[in-house]
């Protein structure tokens, strides 16, 4: 066995042993038997997404399964398969633009998890579950599971407990903890990333790549989607417009995606499709379904890339572990430097002049990875 299996087999012991005894019994209750169950992920699209696997096991059992997410993760929680209803809620120690703690603030949270049986609260391994489980609890929540390597109190029913030193794909490392909580994929899920189909029509956006109207068909064309969340894991724009032109020599049609209308229509030029602006998150992730391959940064479409099957060239700064935040369950070229001064430090901003990890990747590179994953 591996020291990685090793690590999570000696997990997923502690969660087992610290669960109340009431586990088994709930288990035999079959669906529906653990009533309302909150799911908790506070921060981006991308991390509500590697959620969906989590989703899933406490929809088994759970005769409503609410998801708690923040502004920013809002419409990918409703892409989910397995959520009710959703619950959007701006955690002051969770968002990068936190809003100030206020009475206010709390008591809404409070107020709008009322009526919940239990909760799953799923972070990433620099953020506490304390704060929202503390609230949870004056919303009269009777059982809560989250990791926590700090000592919870009473704030926790279930205290699952991982050694951080070890780096665990996201995905794996949330359904490891609705596991703790006493969720379990259904038989025949193969715990990869979802969403709830059917995804919307885009002959309108796609209907170009195949002539007048029309369905593109899957692979018609590729996407370049230029935007992040930080920019310390942005490739810089420039490359991104000389591989959108070198994709298009190569015989691919290109499309540009975004939010940032400005950032899309300068990749984009006269050579590709520019969707900037124009799609809702549903949509994006239709559009991306088609796609042969998605090229982008470590974002949210990346994630979305792997809910809908489709192949990444992930231009990945090492700001953030790859083996926790790679693309999951799909094809994927990794470019950029693991090995960089920037490794493991988090930072929004590149802290290294250059911005190294990123800045020497090549449109060549990206254009050669692109037909490694569409051949």
């Amino acid at each position: 066995m591996s020291r990685g299996r090793q690590e999570r087999s000696s997990r997923d012991r502690t969660a087992r042993d610290s669960a109340p005894a009431s586990t088994a019994s709930s288990a035999r209750a079959g669906t529906a038997g653990r009533g309302r169950v909150l799911v908790a992920r506070l921060d981006d699209a991308g991390d509500v997404l590697l959620a969906g696997p989590a989703v899933r096991a406490v929809r088994t059992r759970a005769r409503e399964v609410v998801f708690l997410a923040g502004p920013n993760g809002r419409a990918a929680a409703e892409l989910l398969p397995g959520v009710d209803r959703v619950i959007v809620w701006h955690a002051p120690w969770i968002d990068h633009t936190p809003p100030p703690v206020t009475a206010a603030g709390v008591e809404e949270l409070v107020g709008r998890a009322g009526g919940i049986d239990e909760a799953v609260l799923l972070t990433s391994f620099h953020q506490s579950a304390l704060p929202l489980a503390l609230l949870l609890r004056l919303a009269g929540v009777k059982r809560i599971t989250a990791i926590s390597n700090d000592y919870p109190g009473s704030l926790l029913d279930v205290r699952h407990v991982v050694d951080e030193s070890v780096d665990v794909p996201e995905a794996e490392r949330m359904l490891a903890v609705a596991e703790a909580a006493g969720f379990a994929l259904p038989e025949g899920d193969d715990g990869k990333l979802a969403v709830q189909r059917p995804l919307p029509d885009i002959g309108k956006f796609t209907g170009h790549c195949v002539g007048v109207g029309g369905v593109a068909d899957k692979g018609a064309y590729v996407v370049v989607h230029p935007g992040t969340s930080a920019p310390a894991r942005t490739w810089p724009a420039d490359r991104h417009r000389q591989t959108v032109r070198e994709l298009a020599d190569d015989g691919h049609q290109v499309v540009v995606t975004g939010t940032e209308r400005n950032l899309t229509a300068y990749v984009a030029g006269d050579v590709a499709a520019d969707l900037g602006g124009m799609t809702t998150f549903a949509e994006l992730a239709a559009v991306i379904e088609r796609a042969g391959v998605l090229v982008a940064g470590n974002t949210g479409p990346a994630h979305l890339a792997a809910a809908v099957g489709t192949p990444v060239v992930s231009l990945f700064a090492p700001v953030v572990p790859a083996v926790r935040w790679a693309p999951y369950g799909v094809p994927a070229v990794l470019l950029g430097d693991q090995q960089a001064p920037c490794r493991g430090s988090r930072a929004r901003v590149c802290p290294v002049p250059g911005h190294p990890c990123l800045s020497q990747v090549t449109s060549e590179q990206v254009v050669k990875a692109v037909r490694e994953l569409t051949q």
